[in-house]
């Protein structure tokens, strides 16, 4: 399994790989930016963790790009507010964030 983690921040991009690691068999790849997060989905993920404010740009090309894939992601996301409504369904985790939130997530990976 391939997770792919979209974080601006390394330090959470560091701890989110951590609680990967500790609770799935799956390899990370990080991106921290729009086109960095897309070219990672090109390259084939299984599910994605989605920082939604990447500075200048949002993740919602690369939500809609894993929708269109049917590739399951969540949103972990101190600006879950501004999350568009036709993503109700994702799973969406506040910052900051339990890692038992985190590990419940992936468990449904």
């Amino acid at each position: 399994m391939r997770v792919l983690i979209l974080e601006d921040e390394p330090l959470i991009a560091m701890d989110l790989e951590e609680i990967v690691s500790e609770t799935l068999q799956a390899d990370c790849v990080w991106a921290s930016s729009l086109k960095d997060g897309l070219k990672r989905i090109q390259e084939g993920v299984d599910f994605a963790l989605l920082d939604f404010d990447l500075g200048a740009d949002n993740s919602i090309p690369i939500a809609r790009r894993l929708e269109a894939l049917n590739v399951p992601f969540c949103f972990v996301s101190g600006s879950l507010s501004q999350v568009p409504s036709h993503f109700n369904k994702v799973p969406k985790i506040a910052k900051p964030y339990r890692s038992a939130d985190i590990a419940r997530v992936l468990a449904t990976a």
